[in-house]
């Protein structure tokens, strides 16, 4: 049987090894969960004046979008190109241009990953064999964290027995109404 002290001294030691990982999670997962209001994890935007000579409409094609880019100092891939409402706007992975038609005056705007938030945000989204078997073993941990926390408080009105059962059988059917309510 194991000592009941080693258990909270590892219970201890778990739980400060992951307070940081715990900490990025938590926060990461805030801003996904709000992506779609602020977009958080996506880019820092800086904007270009610029001012170019078009040529007719009938000429604006891909290659011509390709070169104009190469030519504005643009070096990531292409992803579309249209006129619409006399502005000929292309679309690139990290840069969006608009021209106005008639007088050729326009802007370059430029997206880059926002530091810190973006790769807090992909510990959600990453798929490496690393990553994976390590949020195993995190998720391992938590279970192990939460388990031998229910011996942490010893008897009474709050211990395990006669309280903590309750909070942690709610903590687990509240995620499941949840999820059947929105299914």
């Amino acid at each position: 049987m194991i000592k009941k002290s080693t258990l909270r001294n590892l219970h201890r030691d778990l739980g400060y090894f992951y307070l940081g990982l715990i900490i990025s999670f938590a926060f990461s997962g805030l801003m996904m969960n709000h992506r779609e209001n602020w977009h958080p994890e996506k880019y820092t935007i800086e904007t270009k004046t610029i001012e170019v000579k078009l040529p007719e409409k009938g000429e604006i094609d891909d290659d011509y979008a390709k070169d104009l880019g190469e030519k504005l100092g643009i070096k990531d891939k292409m992803r579309r190109q249209m006129i619409k409402k006399n502005t000929f706007r292309i679309s690139f992975e990290k840069h969006d241009v608009e021209i106005d038609m008639k007088t050729g005056k326009g802007e370059i705007v430029s997206f880059f990953k926002t530091p810190i938030i973006s790769q807090s945000m992909s510990l959600h989204k990453n798929t490496s064999n690393f990553w994976i078997y390590y949020s195993d073993i995190f998720a391992l941990s938590l279970i192990f964290i939460a388990l031998t926390g229910i011996i942490m408080v010893k008897g009474g009105k709050f211990s395990f027995k006669n309280r903590g059962w309750k909070l942690a059988l709610a903590g687990i059917i509240f995620p499941l109404l949840f999820l059947i309510l929105l299914s």
